[in-house]
Parts: C-alpha cells; structure tokens; sequence
C-alpha cells in the first residue's frame, strides 16, 4: 500500500505535520507556545501597570533601573531610587505612566533576537519545521534572515545592552539584603539572588559574547593569549548550558516580579529577619 503523501527529499513524509513518528513530537513545540505566551502576556501586562513593582527593599527586575518614579502610583519605587527623579512633564498623556517602558525594550530585543530562542520559535510558532522528521509548513524562497527577520542581526548590539544590566541587577539583589540600612535575610533577597544569577548565566552563554571574547582567534589553543583562551573556555562552559539558562531565567524573572508584586499589594506576606 502506498503511503498518504510522497516522500520528500531524505524520506520524510511530505505535507504540513506529516510525520511517520509514532511519538508525542507535538508537546514539545506545545509547550513551547504556551510559555512563550505566557510570558509575553504577563510581561506587557506588567510593564503597563506602573505600580506594586516595589516592596522595601525588593525592585522588580521589570523596571530596574528605575530612571523616573511617579510618588503617587501605589508601589512604587522611592524618589531616592530614580536616577533622574520624579516622572517628567514631557511624557505623552496618552501613554501609561510606567518605568517599565524605558526597560523593558533592551532585555527583550536581546530575548527575542537570541540565536536559542529564533531556533525555539521558528520551530514552535513558524512551523520551521515543528519537530525532526516532521514535514514543515510550505516552503517559501529562502531568503535568510532579511527582509523581515533583517532586525535579527541586531542581536550582537543587544548584547551589548544585555551585559549592561547584569551588574545593575546584583546591585538590586544586594541592596535586597538592607532594609533602611538594616542588613537581613527575606525570601525576596534569595529570589532577586537568584534572578541575578539566571540572567547572568544566560547572558555569559550568549553566541555571540562567546565570538567576541574568541572567536576572532584563529588558534585558541597555541598559547599566544592564554587570558583569552581562559575567558573563552568559560564562556563556552556557559553557552554548553544555554537553553537551561534560557529556560530557567525566563520563568525566574517572571516569578520575580509576581512575588516582588504580591508583597507590595499585601497579598503574601515576605518572611524576613527585619520582623
């Protein structure tokens, strides 16, 4: 009996989703959608609210750095946070008044250009194709990554950007220690720790800091620059990791800002040593 469709090129069956496969091939690229849907709902959502991203002395990674504050929004961050005070006259009316909206725009071209996540999404949302041994959407006139995916060679400057907030976000962390200049331990000291640390994993993984630090090298193991090869010995140890990190900080940074939010709004109640 002939099969359904021709075979394509290598065997494959031909057709969208036609796969001889027998297992669920689907949860992955299922999942996949899912939480990136998740993510990108909750994370607008978030970045529109404008309040409850504070709770002394926790800041939710969404807005740090805080660059204005708006004092009347309930939540919010202190004016001795804000590097450039109280939130500007010159901000259009029609806009929300949220210091997410001057954030939020660096780490998410860096997400969303990451050579981990194109693969991630390309498969899953763009059917490119959604598993191995599973027929792809029709097939259009490759073009690469022009034309409308062009801005993806923008990932290298997002880098940039990226590698910018990390220490910014372990001075948020440490700062989660003291509690008017108090030190102590609370839960939201140990998740901003660890969100520091994801984001910061998922960053020395990146593709393309791995280039920078060595990729430029047409030995790396001749001895000629042996700080160069140790950086990007650790680099790389970094980037064998980075979809672990990539998965882990994008929930952790997530799960940050809920918790940072519930406790500004009273919902639960943060165990600490200054109580």
């Amino acid at each position: 009996m002939s099969p359904p469709h021709p075979p394509a090129a290598g065997g494959h069956v031909g057709g969208f989703a036609a796969t001889v496969r027998t297992d669920r091939w689907w949860a992955g690229p299922a999942l996949t959608v899912a939480v990136f849907a998740t993510f990108i709902v909750y994370t607008t959502w978030a970045a529109f609210q404008g309040q409850h991203y504070f709770a002394d002395p926790y800041l939710s990674p969404f807005y740090s750095p805080v660059l204005f504050t708006e004092l009347s929004a309930p939540g919010s961050a202190p004016l001795a946070h804000a590097w450039f005070g109280e939130w500007p006259a010159w901000w259009p009316a029609f806009l929300p008044v949220s210091p997410a909206l001057f954030i939020l725009v660096f780490p998410g071209s860096f997400r969303f250009t990451c050579y981990y996540y194109r693969k991630a999404y390309y498969r899953s949302v763009g059917g490119s194709p959604p598993g191995c041994g599973v027929g792809p959407l029709p097939k259009h006139k490759y073009q690469g990554e022009a034309t409308l995916f062009l801005f993806q060679n923008l990932h290298r400057f997002a880098l940039y950007f990226a590698l910018l907030f990390i220490p910014l976000l372990y001075w948020d962390a440490f700062q989660a220690f003291f509690r008017q200049g108090e030190f102590g331990v609370g839960l939201g000291s140990i998740v901003l720790l660890v969100n520091a640390s994801l984001l910061a994993g998922y960053t020395f993984g990146c593709h393309s800091l791995r280039h920078l630090v060595g990729g430029r090298e047409d030995c790396m193991s001749c001895g000629k620059n042996t700080v160069t090869l140790g950086v990007w010995k650790k680099v790389s140890w970094f980037n064998a990791r980075h979809m672990a990190f990539a998965w882990f900080s994008l929930f952790w940074v997530m799960l940050t800002d809920v918790y940072v939010r519930l406790v500004s709004m009273g919902v639960i109640t943060d165990p600490n040593t200054w109580n």
